[in-house]
């Protein structure tokens, strides 16, 4: 973040359900008067605030409280004629453009179809192919500098295609909460509001899901041999002075091990989908699903093909302890080439994961369990694990996606191959 002094709030503290890219702050640079600089955002904040006035919305949340906390518009030509004719004005007006709404401005239904970026930004983006819609502006207002430019060049700061400049949607509005609420008798519920951290996983995984074409491919793994080779590593496990093993290793540690390796034999598959080009990872950085209080998050296993199952397994345990307390750096949980989601241990069989962006791929990871299998034309009890790889359509095709799911059921199957 620029650094600065704070010349004007225009979004308190606490206000919930905040637009993005709404101007909250304006931020006076070293050497800007401070009292000319909140009055030039008053200004350019002004044009939005005369926007001609809509019939309420059904939604009794953001749209209300926006309206009742807007001033009386004043008499501009424009409003004289929204204000003429007593008949309603249009549910869905079209998008204006903003006059000065604010430097950083968009087209996301605040009504303005104008991109602002600096000079050197749309040159920048020009020769790196890549639409000035989709990028994230971290300049004043949102407006679109050059670093920002550079950032979307790794595929990061970037928004979905359904949600970039001039995208039309082609997507349902959901239900309005009022209209969700009316479905129910007053009393019956409670109204528990959401954190950040809900929001954002809400947020994450409703754009994968919409900008992702997610594909699925399951296959049965029998752990026979990881479970005795689990038991004979942990009995073998060196103890510290307070008694305790220096390792206890889980059949998850063995799964992120596999997937690591199976993303070196299979390269193709450890990439990454950007606009401007395909990101191939050297290294297998395996992010892992941990569940917390209201939430998950991913903290990542750097690396994972070159660390030991011991090394993974505590790295592991370290990390999620961490997730848990909520003190994990932004570098600990961002970034990674894949991810695993187990449900195993609550008995659940199999089920699909939704991709997490950059991620091309999610390996779900089900309960291991006996069941009924043939061998050499007899009916045994075999040690079953089901899996389902999630992979981005975009950046794996399903016969890469088919070698990248095969490579991990050799290396689960026969783990003395992870240990050479």
């Amino acid at each position: 973040m620029d650094d600065g002094v704070m010349a004007k709030i225009v979004v308190p503290e606490g206000t919930n359900d905040v637009p993005v890219n709404q101007l909250i702050a304006v931020l006076a640079q070293e050497g800007e008067d401070v009292k000319a600089a909140a009055t030039a955002a008053g200004k350019s904040a002004a044009p939005s605030a005369r926007a001609p006035a809509t019939p309420p919305s059904p939604r009794g949340g953001e749209g209300a409280a926006q309206q009742a906390a807007s001033p009386t518009p004043s008499a501009s030509p424009a409003v004289k004629e929204a204000k003429a004719p007593p008949p309603q004005a249009p549910r869905a007006p079209s998008p204006q453009r903003g006059e000065g709404g604010g430097e950083g401005a968009r087209t996301n239904g605040h009504g303005t179809n104008r991109v602002f970026s600096s000079p050197l930004a749309r040159r920048l983006a020009k020769e790196a192919g890549i639409d000035l819609g989709r990028i994230e502006g971290s300049g004043p207002h949102g407006r679109v500098i050059a670093r920002d430019v550079e950032t979307a060049k790794s595929g990061k700061g970037l928004r979905a295609p359904s949600t970039a400049i001039g995208a039309a949607s082609a997507i349902a509005p959901s239900m309005s909460d009022q209209q969700i609420r009316a479905l129910y008798e007053d009393g019956s519920y409670e109204v528990v509001p959401h954190d950040g951290m809900r929001r954002t996983i809400a947020q994450r995984l409703t754009a994968s899901v919409q900008t992702i074409p997610h594909f699925y491919l399951t296959v049965d793994c029998d752990i026979g041999k990881l479970l005795e080779a689990r038991e004979e590593i942990n009995a073998s496990a060196p103890k510290a002075k307070d008694g305790k093993p220096a390792y206890k290793l889980s059949v998850n540690d063995f799964v992120i091990k596999a997937l690591a390796l199976a993303l070196q034999r299979v390269p193709d598959a450890n990439v990454s989908w950007t606009e401007g080009g395909m990101l191939k990872h050297k290294h297998s950085d395996i992010g892992v699903a941990v569940a917390m209080p209201n939430g998950l998050i991913t903290p990542i296993v750097r690396n994972a093909e070159t660390k030991s199952l011991s090394a993974i397994s505590n790295e592991m345990r370290e990390l999620a302890a961490r997730a848990r307390d909520r003190k994990l750096k932004p570098r600990e949980y961002q970034g990674g080439s894949t991810a695993v989601s187990n449900l195993g241990m609550y008995g659940i069989k199999n089920f699909t994961a939704v991709i997490n962006p950059p991620h091309a791929s999610i390996l779900a990871v089900g309960a291991g369990e006996e069941r009924a299998v043939v061998r050499d034309g007899k009916i045994v009890a075999a040690h079953i694990m089901s899996v389902t790889m999630s992979c981005d359509h975009r950046a794996v095709d399903g016969a890469l996606g088919a070698v990248l799911i095969g490579a991990f059921k050799a290396l689960i199957e026969n783990p003395v191959m992870m240990l050479v």
